[in-house]
């Protein structure tokens, strides 16, 4: 079968599979709406291409394979590419998941080459995804979702994120996906967007939350030359490769995340909102060019980051634009968070800049009860050189950032050679 939304609308009420054999089905995208129990898969050892070259995007999302309000419907080793435009009215996605329903497989994709070419400086009504999950329905959540084992990449995004799990999303796990070369946020996990609207939109069902991220590569991740991320004259470097934006109750553990703007962030951007019951665990995060680990909001309007625990991560050789930041973060309203047992490595050879702690603004309840201990530094500087700055104050040595700041008692810092 050469139509594969064809063979999907053959397919009786008990569902079914469509099995594609290997070549290019051009401009020609998949829709399942308001069906169950439907595989879409490649028949073994064939490579099938859904090419949207040439295509209309129409306005608002849409997908070059499109899921909506079904369950129990697995996509697998399907490659998907060409899906362009240069609207700021149309948001192209390779593999969109909308409304509510159970289920959801997503597996050995490979999405690439696609996304909004519009080159409007500063606009951040430029978007596209290489998957995108959103949860709209506010009575029924998207749950049971798998997203494993694919790769996207060379995905121009705008202000959007390769892989997005948004809104009502309960109960998912995005693994072992291979994530790179994009210009834009890698992995996010969201909440309190429009995704829904009214009374229950600053609630927790318009949170992604209960879901894992777990042992995937991302790299490359980087927003410069992204036109929405043009500001007063210059490119700003915040593209996270692993977001956690005002989702809850997600484990982050045992990824790579290398070479991006931004290892791992965990913030909220709505002043209204929260990100809250967050773990960090067995990370590793190299070369970021701003940043390794940032908690807590970017600045005075956004929300606050709570009961947050990392542990066992290794930050190491950040801030590769040397522009003085440091290989962990802590932003605004962060509180109730511990950050125990991780391995905190500068290899600059002069200034080596470990922590940073912005000077705390609003109540003491918004800030308080941040735990650091038996963490290891390391730094290409002599012990009393290397650099912390607790609440916006500069400490050079352990010994001055422990009194001054009360913490890391059992920590140690080391120096290390290259």
């Amino acid at each position: 079968m050469r139509t594969p939304q064809a063979a999907v609308q053959r397919l009786g009420r008990s569902g079914g599979t469509v099995q594609l054999a290997g070549g290019r089905y051009a401009r020609q995208r998949i829709v399942i709406s308001g069906r169950s129990h439907i595989t879409i898969r490649a028949a073994a050892g064939a490579v099938p291409v859904l090419d949207g070259s040439g295509l209309a995007v129409p306005a608002d999302q849409s997908g070059m394979v499109e899921i909506r309000n079904s369950s129990d419907v697995a996509v697998s080793g399907l490659t998907i590419t060409g899906y362009r435009t240069r609207s700021l009215a149309a948001v192209p996605i390779g593999i969109f998941v909308t409304g509510a329903g159970h289920s959801i497989r997503l597996s050995g994709n490979h999405i690439h080459h696609l996304g909004n070419d519009n080159g409007t400086l500063g606009s951040f009504d430029i978007n596209a995804h290489g998957i995108a999950v959103y949860g709209t329905n506010p009575a029924r959540a998207i749950s049971g979702l798998r997203i494993t084992g694919n790769e996207l990449d060379h995905l121009l995004l705008g202000a959007s994120e390769t892989l997005v799990v948004n809104g009502n999303v309960n109960g998912w796990a995005v693994t072992h996906n291979d994530i790179h070369d994009n210009n834009n946020i890698g992995i996010d996990a969201i909440g309190y967007e429009e995704t829904i609207s009214g009374p229950q939109r600053f609630t927790d069902v318009n949170r992604a939350r209960n879901g894992t991220i777990a042992f995937n590569r991302v790299s490359r991740i980087i927003s410069e030359g992204n036109p929405a991320y043009w500001e007063d004259g210059s490119w700003c470097n915040c593209a996270d490769g692993i977001y956690i934006d005002g989702g809850t109750a997600i484990r982050v553990f045992g990824n790579r995340v290398d070479a991006s703007d931004i290892g791992i962030e965990v913030a909220s951007e709505w002043g209204q909102g929260k990100t809250n019951d967050i773990t960090v665990v067995g990370n590793t995060v190299t070369r970021s060019r701003y940043t390794g680990l940032a908690i807590g909001g970017y600045d005075e309007e956004r929300g606050e980051a709570f009961d947050v625990t990392v542990t066992h991560n290794v930050l190491r050789g950040n801030n590769t634009l040397n522009d003085g930041s440091p290989e962990l973060l802590l932003q605004f309203y962060v509180h109730d968070t511990t950050i125990k047992h991780n391995t905190i490595v500068s290899t600059k050879a002069d200034e080596a800049v470990l922590i940073y702690r912005v000077a705390p603004v609003g109540g003491a309840a918004r800030n308080a009860r941040i735990i650091l201990d038996h963490n290891r530094y390391q730094g290409r500087v002599p012990a009393g050189q290397e650099l912390y700055y607790w609440n916006g104050v500069e400490r050079a040595g352990l010994p001055a950032y422990r009194a001054a700041s009360g913490q890391d008692r059992s920590s140690t810092y080391t120096r290390v050679r290259g």
